[in-house]
């Protein structure tokens, strides 16, 4: 984006703050303009012809360019993810553990990877990690869904769980409240 004397048209169509078309302008008589005005002449569209020159303040201009690149970056949805690794022969209190740690993850919307890690000849019982896996996406199924199923990786077996689209998550909530009422009565 040219400013001011970077721009090199002899013509340049001139365009107000307001995006009213002031008409054709030579170059040194646009900038004679944007200079009474006391703003800058910013070529916006240089494959135009003539090229399209807007008079607006720069400074503000690239003020509110970078603003809007950071809401646009804060919006932006990036895929977060978060790992829990496990064994096969883990005790119920620390998968209980685990799992309630990847209810904090979902919770905040991040992607939650389970990765059940066999070392030596626990390999010969891919079962077993298998039931560990099955346990756990038992207990996160009112609030995640399985978006990779278990797959073994040479001696690693692993998952991947997302969080419930937002459309969802109410239907389960309902349906939690009605059962809970099923049983008041």
């Amino acid at each position: 984006m040219r400013v001011n004397r970077d721009i090199r048209s002899p013509k340049v169509r001139l365009v107000s703050e307001e995006g009213e078309q002031l008409g054709i302008f030579t170059l040194p008589d646009a900038l004679a303009k944007a200079e009474e005005l006391g703003m800058d002449l910013v070529e916006i569209a240089p494959k135009a012809v003539p090229p399209v020159c807007k008079v607006i303040d720069y400074g503000k201009f690239r003020y509110q360019q970078t603003k809007k690149e950071k809401n646009l970056k804060k919006t932006s949805s990036q895929t977060k993810l978060k790992e829990i690794k496990l064994k096969p022969n883990i005790d119920k209190n620390d998968l209980n553990t685990k799992i309630t740690h990847a209810k904090e993850f979902i919770e905040k919307g991040y992607k939650v990877k389970f990765t059940c890690m066999f070392r030596g000849r626990e390999i010969v019982f891919v079962d077993h990690g298998r039931e560990v896996l099955d346990k756990v996406q038992k207990a996160l199924e009112t609030i995640a869904q399985v978006e990779a199923q278990p797959k073994l990786y040479g001696k690693t077996l692993s998952m991947l769980i997302a969080p419930l689209g937002k459309d969802r998550r109410p239907k389960e909530k309902e349906k939690e409240k009605k059962s809970a009422q099923g049983e008041d009565e």
